[in-house]
């Protein structure tokens, strides 16, 4: 019998070991403290090790619905059409159905508040049209803030491989979210909000009630994260962002927080130079301005052509004809071919009774997808009963993407190619 009982406790560290080693079992842990107002790292371990980031992402995809609203991309009333795609994700979940219609605003309430992972997905397709155009984005914005070893694959942050970050770039976009976007600030701080379909509450409420001076920001969990925490507290001018990966615990994460928030304020001066951050640098400048960049006109700017000419599309590329005289109308230019690169594609908008409504519908739509149809020849065709716009000399993958994001929007549209 003893001989079993040795050989059994012989095997039990084996086991162990065995346990622990299957991925997502045991999760390794990270922690940071920060002087928010100048960037300061106070107290580091771990800090750039890639972890998975779980909800934490849902910070990166709020700053982007943030910029989007502030860009003139989307409205917080934009009503965004729900798909099949984020109506199924997992809980935690605000309980969207396929095909519902809901503000832009609620949504993101909802995953600033509650973390849900429906909305989270429904305002990156809202913004750039499907979940993993919205990653390329969320990656792009990561990048231009300096948060150089976060890879996101997706906007609520469930696991998936190479969705990655670590404790710094998450403290730095914690520290983003409160000096870039103030006026969305205090989303984080909300015990319960109007989530449109129902009152939800805050992932964070356990904190956010027991640590004075708290005021956000996100919490997040998944088997192969452990339970992960970025937290901001004020004190008497002094701001402490404090970060956890890896928590074993919502109590324990929630009490070493709070011990790292102690630690930020013991530690940092009364009064520093605050040092804000600098406007984020995208690699293809003038795309996507940030939220410090200097105020730009969204209207798309007009090729410049000479005076008693316009300018039309022709089956070689854009063409200059003399503008039509006053009481005639301008030539219809049937399109074929917009360009020899394969920019032969169009997207057409729904038929406007006036050549006046036309235009604007045309401008209107170009400032919600500048990205894509600032470089788009415009077009007007006379059409039965009206006149049609549209947009000519896409690429096809623009031309979709573009027409998908108009259609979350509730705009008509249809992509077609050119003969």
């Amino acid at each position: 019998m003893n001989q079993i009982r040795r050989a059994l406790a012989g095997l039990v560290p084996l086991f162990v070991a065995a346990i622990l080693a299957i991925p997502g079992h045991a999760a390794p842990y990270a922690e940071l403290v920060m002087d928010a107002r100048t960037g300061e790292i106070i107290k580091a371990s771990n800090i750039d090790t890639r972890l998975h980031p779980a909800s934490l992402t849902k910070m990166v995809t709020l700053y982007v619905a943030f910029e989007a609203v502030r860009r003139g991309e989307i409205t917080l009333d934009t009503e965004v059409r729900i798909s099949r795609n984020a109506a199924n994700e997992p809980p935690s979940k605000l309980g969207l159905r396929s095909g519902q219609r809901i503000a832009f605003r609620y949504l993101i309430r909802a995953a600033a508040v509650k973390s849900a992972n429906d909305a989270a997905t429904a305002i990156g397709e809202a913004i750039a049209g499907s979940e993993e155009a919205f990653a390329e984005r969320m990656n792009r914005t990561a990048k231009a803030l300096g948060m150089n070893d976060s890879t996101f694959r997706n906007a609520h942050g469930l696991t998936r491989s190479g969705h990655l970050s670590t404790a710094r770039d998450m403290s730095v976009m914690g520290r983003r979210l409160f000096y870039d976007y103030p006026e969305y600030y205090n989303l984080f701080s909300r015990r319960t909000t109007d989530a449109g379909v129902t009152q939800v509450r805050n992932t964070n409420r356990r904190l956010l009630d027991a640590y004075p001076g708290a005021d956000g920001i996100k919490t997040g969990y998944t088997v192969a994260a452990g339970f992960n925490l970025v937290a901001s507290a004020d004190r008497g001018g002094k701001r402490i962002i404090a970060t956890v990966f890896g928590g074993r615990s919502t109590a324990t994460r929630n009490a070493r927080i709070a011990e790292l928030l102690d630690i930020g304020f013991q530690s940092v001066p009364d009064s520093v130079t605050e040092r804000r951050p600098s406007a984020p640098v995208y690699e293809n400048v003038g795309t996507t301005p940030g939220p410090s960049a200097p105020a730009i006109s969204m209207r798309p700017q007009m090729r410049r052509v000479p005076a008693g000419m316009m300018l039309y599309a022709s089956a070689s590329g854009p063409a200059v004809v003399p503008a039509p005289r006053p009481g005639t109308e301008p030539p219809r230019v049937v399109v074929t071919r917009a360009s020899t690169s394969g920019q032969n594609f169009a997207i057409s908008l729904q038929p406007q009774p006036s050549r006046s409504a036309a235009d604007k519908l045309l401008l209107r739509t170009a400032l919600q997808e500048l990205d894509a149809l600032d470089g788009a020849l415009r077009q007007i065709d006379r059409a039965s009963g009206g006149f049609a716009p549209s947009f000519v000399g896409l690429s096809e993958r623009d031309a979709q993407r573009a027409c998908t994001r108009l259609r979350a929007r509730d705009v008509e549209c249809q992509v077609s190619m050119g003969g």
